[in-house]
């Protein structure tokens, strides 16, 4: 079907460049939900600005989450979608005091950040800038992250319901919006009330490049080793003293060099990868996350790690370990192949938008991950964000408007096919 002229007038730019000036860095030390209060801030924000489109359900909850509904317009009946996006940045980088830059009308050239001029988006490094030629790009000064992961996302999905608030003309189910706080801590969907939210399936806007769809994530899980050594007094410690730390460094110093790490695969290859040390000389602990494609290569890798664990306590007959695998997420895949048409009718979107659609995998997890196995299935699309995570972060505007496209065009699709 050809695609249907809309005359979009965009709101999406604007709006990511008033929530980036918003800090909602999440916390992983912190035990409440959400891990930072300053998350509501931009919450708040959101909330209200559903409530004046006309939204009248649009709130945020106390747990730091913003739910709002674009009631239906047809008399088909039409499963309720949803589309979600996280509020909060990393704590990889600083998300305060952020300063976006616009650089229009790219031509290909490296991009020297005003703030830190030692900070520069190296062509040669962002092999994906060679698509943007004439587009423009937002980045930061060079002191912070941009946090276009992931109100890159939460633009666009504003963008859309003001579009289709502002076109009854165009048809479309009930539409639910939902934004999370602490996903990039791993707890975005935690406290999210699915049966309020009350939708069919859904899709996150976390993707990078643009014509994206991903259907897949890594499978995770967490290990923590914890190793009780034998304390002595250093200067009597001959013959009796099993250091815990040692032993810790030990188990690093073993794992695989050439392969089995992040810095070592790609691709649909996964990873043991340590994320933290601490201890004494009495006991230390070690944290990994495991991640793979399938569960059965989540276990092998779990089994490898277990086995450089004992080959090392063989050395100290006098200590212990202990391990402990926590599930985190598994591979939505599982779920999303049994909907095909969710992923079927993205892609369609996406060629309405005037993009080529791109199936992928994600080295990683989304909301999306969790929410499909709680019941909602939820690939995810491209938001257009790039080197999230760091001072370079770039997203291009001409990719964040065909993210608004694509939403509406999906809209319309599941109402279409109805």
């Amino acid at each position: 079907m050809p695609s249907p002229s809309l005359a979009f007038t965009h709101t999406v730019t604007e709006r990511l460049l008033r929530y980036v000036v918003i800090d909602t860095q999440s916390d992983p030390n912190s035990p409440t939900c959400p891990s930072t209060a300053k998350q509501k801030d931009l919450g708040r924000v959101l909330a209200a600005e559903l409530q004046a489109m006309g939204l009248a359900d649009a709130h945020l909850d106390a747990h730091g989450y913003v739910y709002a509904t674009i009631p239906a317009n047809t008399d088909k009946r039409v499963p309720v979608i949803c589309f979600c996006s996280h509020m909060d940045t990393a704590p990889d980088c600083t998300g305060a005091n952020v300063k976006p830059q616009l650089v229009r009308n790219y031509q290909g050239a490296d991009i020297v950040l005003p703030g830190d001029p030692s900070q520069v988006i190296r062509a040669a490094d962002h092999p994906a800038l060679k698509d943007q030629i004439g587009h423009d790009i937002i980045t930061t000064d060079g002191t912070t992250l941009l946090g276009a992961d992931n109100k890159a996302g939460i633009a666009e999905i504003m963008d859309a319901a003001h579009f289709l608030v502002n076109n009854p003309q165009v048809k479309h189910g009930t539409i639910k919006i939902l934004f999370t706080p602490d996903e990039e801590v791993g707890r975005g969907v935690d406290k999210v009330d699915l049966k309020k939210l009350g939708a069919d399936f859904g899709y996150t806007m976390d993707g990078e490049t643009a014509g994206t769809v991903e259907d897949e994530t890594f499978s995770a899980d967490g290990a923590s080793i914890t190793i009780t050594g034998v304390s002595a007094h250093p200067g009597f410690a001959k013959g009796k003293m099993e250091h815990a730390i040692k032993i810790a460094a030990e188990i690093v110093a073993r794992l695989p060099k050439e392969t089995c790490s992040p810095e070592t695969t790609e691709g649909k290859e996964g990873f043991l990868h340590p994320v933290a040390i601490s201890g004494a000389l009495e006991q230390a602990r070690l944290d990994f996350i495991v991640r793979d494609f399938t569960t059965e290569g989540l276990k092998q890798k779990e089994a490898l790690l277990e086995d450089i664990v004992r080959g090392v306590m063989k050395d100290y007959p006098r200590s212990s370990y202990r391990m402990e695998i926590k599930e985190q997420y598994r591979n939505m895949k599982e779920v999303i192949d049994r909907h095909p048409e969710i992923v079927t009718y993205a892609e369609d979107a996406i060629r309405r938008a005037g993009l080529e659609p791109v199936r992928t995998s994600i080295r990683g997890g989304t909301d999306g991950s969790r929410l499909s196995f709680m019941g909602l299935p939820c690939p995810n699309i491209f938001a257009g964000e790039h080197a999230f995570h760091s001072r370079q972060e770039w997203v291009s505007v001409q990719d964040m408007e065909k993210a608004v496209q694509t939403i509406v065009h999906l809209a319309m699709i599941w109402e279409e096919r109805a």
